[in-house]
């Protein structure tokens, strides 16, 4: 059988095909993009020394309004206004004319009726001793015991009246019922004054310690006694310290004591009050000036905290928090925070220990995509502060 020649031009456009199918290399993959890398802080549970800290009004230990006791015409003041006073010291002088005479009249009749005891009661003795010897009547021994009881009658009624008005001249002197320092006089010498008045001549303030009055939720002290009682917070020994912070942002110099919590909760506000004290030695603490105090609440053996950058809210307005597991993948936890310590929340559930929290490149992921670990830009992202 005879072979068919191909044409020529048909072999060299066949050849041609081959050339240049040899001549190419084969396609290189598309490149995967590594995962993206986020700062991470490592969970661990430690001794944390919790507080609470709530808004207050400074008030004086002691307060008290002088207001005279006896009327009259005030003859001078005798203080600086502005000044510390001691206890008993003299305030004001009331003129005393009036008082001095009726304290003489009140003398005078005590003296008459012990003169008139004088002679009673020896009478009623000796008609006593006739009335044996039928020397008198039994009448006439009666109306002598009858006499000498009312001579003794007079008497008391006479030292009474003498002691009153001994209490009315000591009255014409204003004294300072406590120490503390005083303000300024609402009178000057020469005002007329009255016993029981409703206007104060002055008020005195003891203000070394002062008091500082707190409010809390009566929700949130609830719920502070039930960790107590279920063993979750240990309470501190003694009372309860107390820092203060002033209205210019410094901190008191004087550490305080918790005194006392009302018994009651307050049914316009649902708040309790509590009540601080404070020494005042400078007398840097003024009654009236709004502050917040930082009360020591107890101690969380195994308190877990994580820096306030790791804690978003999702649209329910619930805290949440991206986890890196330990395949490397984004997991987003729901949990649930007691408070604040320092620039950290406080984790009362939704994260254990030994877990990592995104706190750096948060935008860089989403929940189920892998990430890796880079190095931290800060200390708090690798490692958790050292508990204090």
């Amino acid at each position: 059988m005879a072979l068919l020649a191909r044409p020529a031009g048909v072999v060299f456009l066949a050849s041609t095909v081959m050339l240049i199918a040899g001549c190419e290399s084969p396609q290189p993959a598309p490149a995967v993009a590594p995962p993206p890398q986020v700062g991470i802080y490592t969970v661990q549970a430690r001794p944390l020394a919790l507080s609470t800290e709530l808004p207050g009004r400074t008030a004086a230990f002691q307060l008290a309004e002088v207001r005279p006791q006896v009327s009259g015409i005030i003859r001078t003041r005798a203080f600086t206004e502005g000044a510390d006073v001691k206890a008993g010291e003299t305030l004001y002088l009331i003129d005393a004319a009036s008082y001095q005479a009726a304290h003489g009249a009140a003398k005078a009749t005590l003296e008459r009726a012990e003169a008139n005891l004088l002679t009673a009661a020896p009478k009623a003795r000796r008609y006593k001793e006739l009335l044996a010897v039928e020397g008198v009547s039994r009448q006439e021994l009666e109306e002598a015991q009858a006499a000498e009881a009312q001579a003794r009658a007079d008497v008391a009624v006479a030292k009474a009246a003498l002691e009153s008005a001994r209490i009315n001249l000591a009255y014409t002197k204003v004294t300072a019922p406590i120490a503390g320092r005083i303000g300024r006089s609402n009178v000057t010498a020469g005002a007329l004054v009255t016993a029981g008045q409703d206007s104060a001549l002055a008020t005195l303030q003891q203000l070394d310690p002062m008091y500082v009055d707190l409010t809390q939720s009566g929700e949130e002290l609830m719920r502070l006694k039930k960790a107590l009682q279920d063993g979750a917070m240990k309470k501190a020994a003694g009372q309860a310290r107390v820092a203060l912070k002033l209205p210019d942002g410094s901190t008191y110099a004087q550490e305080g004591r918790l005194q006392f919590v009302d018994a009651r909760v307050d049914p316009g506000t649902g708040n309790v009050t509590l009540r601080a004290i404070f020494p005042n030695p400078k007398h840097d603490l003024m009654p009236g000036m709004f502050v917040r105090a930082v009360i020591e609440n107890g101690m969380d053996e195994h308190a877990i905290v994580v820096p306030q950058q790791g804690v978003t809210r999702n649209p329910q307005g619930e805290a949440t928090a991206l986890v890196l597991n330990q395949k490397g993948i984004v997991e987003q936890r729901a949990i649930a925070t007691s408070g604040t310590w320092k620039d950290q929340w406080i984790v009362k559930s939704g994260l254990n220990e030994g877990d990592r929290v995104i706190v750096e490149g948060l935008q860089k992921v989403q929940p189920g995509a892998p990430a890796s670990v880079a190095p931290a830009k800060s200390a708090a992202a690798v490692k958790p502060n050292p508990a204090q």
